[in-house]
């Protein structure tokens, strides 16, 4: 059966797959569209497995809100290389899950990996890549805020990407949140308030502080006043409402939220980035 040019770009569109991949599969099935997108995918899950020991440390983090303003997502797909980062094709598959992300307001990744998108899963569309561009792709990471109003923010180049809810929603507060997700992006806060840090990493902190004012040569009785001071310290400086604020450092991010409206704060945040 002779395959015509059309045929294997009508493929190449549905799948992003090469030129003499696609003509190969659609030899393979005699021509059956939907076969040939079988054999390209079942080629990329067998380069999935074959690179699934690489490290997929590069790759593209994208965030958007919904159209209600209520919800917000992020997410974050992997590759191995910055050029495949950096190729717009990849960059708009990144984007694609994402708006499938918003449109289907997807709780968490496994919801997302099982959303269809032009007849596959998620999930399968990500092993195809892997086929098509010959690198190990990964969903990395995806998360979601959802608020009364909710805010996202991308830095450029495609590395950081935040998400944020107020518990307040109007268009006044706009650049408010504009603010606070650029907020989150330069100052990666490790928390909401210290209320919400885990015991955990309080008394890892004590810990620390104990034990860098002991190698500083202070009496032992003055450690555990010592470390309380650096553990407020280390609320300032790594907790979103009380670190200070990047556009004017006299006031903490609680007080210039207080300042454009009293009562307004931040309900989550999500900072998702690539090393």
């Amino acid at each position: 059966m002779k395959i015509t040019a059309q045929q294997v770009n009508e493929l190449r569109k549905r799948t992003g797959a090469g030129m003499m991949d696609c003509k190969k599969a659609l030899v393979e099935t005699e021509g059956d569209m939907d076969k040939a997108i079988d054999v390209l995918r079942k080629k990329g899950q067998k380069v999935a497995a074959k690179r699934a020991d690489r490290d997929a440390a590069d790759g593209v983090v994208l965030a958007k809100v919904s159209a209600d303003g209520k919800y917000a997502a992020a997410v974050m797909v992997n590759c191995e290389t910055d050029f495949v980062a950096k190729n717009t094709d990849f960059i708009a598959f990144t984007q694609k899950v994402l708006d499938c992300a918003i449109e289907n307001k997807a709780k968490n990744i496994d919801a997302l990996n099982a959303l269809v998108i032009d007849g596959s899963t998620v999930n399968e569309l990500i092993t195809e890549q892997t086929g098509v561009i010959g690198e190990k792709i990964q969903l990395g990471r995806f998360e979601v805020v959802e608020s009364e109003g909710t805010y996202a923010y991308i830095h450029p180049g495609n590395r950081i990407a935040t998400i944020a809810g107020l518990n307040k929603c109007d268009d006044s507060l706009a650049e408010a949140g504009k603010n606070i997700v650029m907020q989150i992006a330069a100052m990666d806060p490790v928390a909401l308030n210290k209320e919400s840090i885990s015991e955990e990493i309080i008394n890892r902190e004590i810990e620390i502080g104990k034990d860098q004012a002991r190698q500083e040569g202070k009496p032992e009785e003055m450690l555990e006043r010592i470390a309380m001071g650096k553990l407020n310290k280390f609320y300032k400086e790594s907790t979103l409402l009380n670190q200070a604020f990047i556009k004017d450092s006299k006031k903490s991010v609680s007080q210039y939220l207080q300042e454009i409206e009293k009562g307004l704060t931040v309900t989550d945040f999500k900072r998702l980035a690539l090393a």
